[in-house]
């Protein structure tokens, strides 16, 4: 496309910014506009696109070590501020900000080093979900679209409430807290960016089993009114051969699902790690200063009321992650039930072969999401519960 001329270009492109609609996606790239939108902001998001592929940016790679740089001397400036210069702190609140700073300083860094294979990871989706019909498209961009949107200006929200009635009468108290929020927003993005991957595998998987839904109707029917030779020379190879075609689109998404797991692992385990120690200590906390005594001031009400919405947005985020990754491992799951389904409704010893292949293939895929070695699953998130329970 670079030897057309600017104005074809133009044309070109402004023809792909009409197609894109708000809760109305017809593609992969659609579909997750807002995003990409966000974490280029954001600066989370060093790739563009030209017809369909995705391309590293100089400009943005740039901005991204930019932004790497600025963040990790902002961090260590504030942990030696919060373990060396500041003595009036309580040891609990020290425990919280090192956990913090350092957790979130982590993501970003594994973020960028990550940036090349993730954006082979997207290629692959685009790529593995190209075969999705544009129904789906669209159910999904109700999701994601409302979902992207919500997160960013439910966080974007919090964090001006935070900055005008907590930080706006010390400038450099306003900078540094104003930089904690923004890092805040990269990770949101970084995290949206995976749930909208789970979304994408599932609707593939879901495909993957509505098709062996109809195979099996198809099998079903009575067959009496056709010829046995006929029927078996005609219908039984096509079966056949639609059947091997969904294999190999289950392996290719059973394939990204074990990249996606790779790729966003210690991303993961660092973000559970943040919010599950932003929790335990925020309560912590605030429960002994409620057992301390009842204040009416109206900065305590304010603060009170900031604290449970910032607790709020990291309970919603992980219950928005497991439920998202334990619908995804159900869907994958169904499709072996499914083909069971399909293998008692065949007699054709051609088609069990094929079938019991499948069956083997995702007895072996071990399609579930996880991060090293924990599971993101309702299992996880019970164990969550009871750890908060006890604390």
């Amino acid at each position: 496309m670079s030897n057309l001329s600017p104005k074809f270009q133009r044309q070109v492109k402004s023809k792909m910014w009409k197609r894109w609609q708000l809760f109305n996606a017809t593609d992969f790239q659609s579909l997750l506009y807002p995003c990409f939108i966000f974490s280029s902001i954001f600066g989370v998001f060093p790739y563009k696109i030209n017809a369909s592929i995705f391309e590293p940016s100089r400009s943005r790679y740039f901005l991204l070590i930019i932004i790497v740089c600025v963040t990790c001397v902002y961090d260590l400036i504030r942990l030696y501020e919060v373990n060396v210069l500041n003595n009036t702190k309580e040891i609990t609140e020290k425990i919280q900000d090192n956990f913090f700073f350092m957790l979130g300083s982590f993501i970003i860094i594994a973020s960028s080093i990550l940036s090349g294979s993730r954006m082979r990871l997207l290629q692959t989706i685009l790529k593995v979900s190209s075969k999705l019909p544009p129904k789906s498209f669209e159910k999904l961009s109700k999701l994601i679209h409302a979902k992207d949107i919500f997160s960013l200006f439910y966080l974007m929200g919090q964090s001006v409430t935070s900055l005008l009635h907590f930080h706006q009468s010390n400038e450099l108290f306003f900078a540094t807290a104003l930089m904690e929020h923004y890092i805040n927003l990269q990770i949101l993005q970084l995290n949206m960016l995976y749930v909208n991957c789970v979304f994408i595998l599932k609707a593939c998987f879901k495909r993957i089993d509505d098709n062996l839904i109809i195979l099996r109707k198809f099998m079903s029917e009575d067959k009496s009114h056709i010829p046995r030779l006929i029927y078996y020379h005609q219908r039984n190879p096509l079966l056949l051969e639609e059947l091997k075609i969904l294999r190999k689109e289950h392996l290719m998404v059973s394939n990204t699902m074990q990249m996606l797991n790779k790729i966003f692992s210690l991303q993961l385990l660092a973000t559970f790690a943040i919010a599950f120690i932003e929790i335990t200590f925020e309560i912590y906390s605030n429960t002994v200063q409620w057992k301390n005594g009842l204040s009416i001031s109206l900065t305590k009400q304010v603060h009170n009321s900031f604290v449970i919405s910032y607790l709020t947005y990291h309970i919603l985020k992980v219950l928005l992650i497991i439920w998202s990754c334990e619908t995804g491992k159900n869907q994958a799951i169904k499709i072996s039930t499914t083909v069971h389904d399909v293998l008692n409704s065949t007699s054709d010893k051609n088609i069990k072969y094929e079938l019991h292949l499948f069956s083997l293939q995702i007895l072996h895929s071990n399609n579930i999401f996880s991060s090293k070695f924990l599971t993101v699953d309702a299992t996880f998130l019970t164990a969550v519960s009871n750890q908060l329970h006890l604390h």
